[in-house]
């Protein structure tokens, strides 16, 4: 979910809306950190967000988007069983221990990244989608590129130090470009479900080489409304993490890179999204599947559909502000027969005169279309409605 000028334009009412004012000293100790707003990606705050570091395990975000890209895609399924390569089953650090040759379903190695951070997963993953773990690391830059992730450069799937591995560097993230992935990483079906899994999740089940899984990201349980995402660290990188949680509609991004301890690295996390959660709101402008009217179907079993709102819709604001959004309904006539999801029209939204954004609408149900005998019916009686007048 790139920029668009919608997102700008809310990025610039929010802080305009604020009165120009900056955070206040969050007295952080991580070496970069950045707050955003999900919904419009708008920065609510920022501490040396673009400065290229070493983001350890958080790499492991872009892995799991490209192979969930592929699974939704279809290059991929859930049960697809995966061998892991000599190269695969060496890597060091946090690991399930796989064996060469041994075989693991896509759906295990993928929760094992998720939830046990496991290095030779990620890389088992990497060689299986793009032959190698060289040509998926092209494929994580490149996806880097077109995200707009302008201050990274990633050297392997797992986030390991590629002087460790014998690799070239460098191997380096901004905190702002970690946002921009993180927030494309939720608009994916089954992210959420990995990143919010604490454990524990079973590989090998009931065999003697059985491991369970649990999330190093303890906020899962200890932070309320935390879902996500993913925490790294290495003696070079530091601790870090990127972080979601959702409250009350209002779903916030915080990214701290290079915090000394574990402590800091919860507490620094923690003060942003107190900070965020205390001075904004979110206006809730539509719910998924909200009816937001009726659309007439021309030569449909049934005259009209309802038109429902593909997706939720908010507007991020000061807690003190009094601005509220505004909504236009465009809809658009069709014909039968009409599927429930079809595209029926838009839902154009305003704040302070300026669009903000859109959401589309979609038929809530199937409409077939009507026979001959029904449309004459129809006909005859629309025409004795209008000779008496009702």
């Amino acid at each position: 979910m790139g920029r668009s000028w919608s997102a700008w334009l809310v990025a610039a009412l929010i802080l305009l809306l604020a009165g120009g004012l900056q955070a206040q000293d969050l007295e952080l100790r991580s070496k970069a950190a950045i707050l955003i707003d999900a919904q419009s990606g708008a920065v609510l705050f920022g501490h040396n967000e673009h400065e290229p570091l070493p983001p350890a395990s958080v790499t492991k975000i872009m892995t799991m988007v490209l192979a969930l890209e592929a699974l939704h895609s279809g290059r991929v399924d859930w049960d697809d069983l995966i061998a892991a390569s000599e190269h695969a089953a060496s890597m060091g650090g946090t690991q399930i221990w796989l064996e060469p040759g041994e075989q693991m379903s896509f759906r295990d190695l993928l929760y094992a990244v998720a939830v046990g951070s496991a290095n030779d997963a990620a890389v088992a993953l990497a060689e299986h989608l793009a032959g190698s773990e060289a040509a998926f690391v092209e494929q994580m830059n490149a996806r880097a590129r077109e995200l707009g992730m302008t201050n990274t450069q990633f050297a392997n799937p797992s986030g390991l130090p590629p002087e460790a591995l014998g690799q070239p560097g460098p191997h380096v993230a901004s905190a702002a470009d970690l946002a921009i992935l993180a927030r494309h990483a939720l608009t994916l079906p089954h992210f959420l479900e990995l990143t919010s899994t604490y454990g524990p999740y079973t590989v090998r089940e009931g065999t003697e080489a059985e491991v369970q899984l649990y999330s190093y990201n303890d906020l899962l349980r200890r932070y309320p409304g935390l879902d996500g995402i993913k925490t790294g660290h290495t003696s070079e990188a530091g601790y870090c993490i990127a972080a979601t949680a959702e409250r009350d509609h209002l779903r916030l991004i915080a990214v701290t890179l290079g915090a000394p301890t574990r402590a800091d690295r919860q507490a620094d996390v923690t003060r942003l999204l107190n900070y965020g959660f205390s001075r904004y709101r979110a206006a809730v402008v539509a719910e998924a599947g909200q009816v937001l009217g009726e659309v007439a179907v021309e030569r449909g079993v049934q005259e009209r559909v309802e038109a429902v709102a593909a997706q939720a819709f908010h507007v991020t604001l000061p807690r003190e502000s009094q601005a509220a959004p505004e909504r236009e309904v465009l809809l658009r006539p069709q014909a039968a027969p009409v599927q429930a999801g079809q595209p029926v029209g838009e839902l154009i939204v305003r704040l302070e005169g300026r669009e903000v954004g859109r959401v589309s609408l979609v038929a809530a149900q199937d409409v077939a279309r009507a026979g001959v005998g029904s449309l004459v019916w129809r006909v005859t009686r629309q025409a004795v409605d209008a000779l008496f007048g009702r």
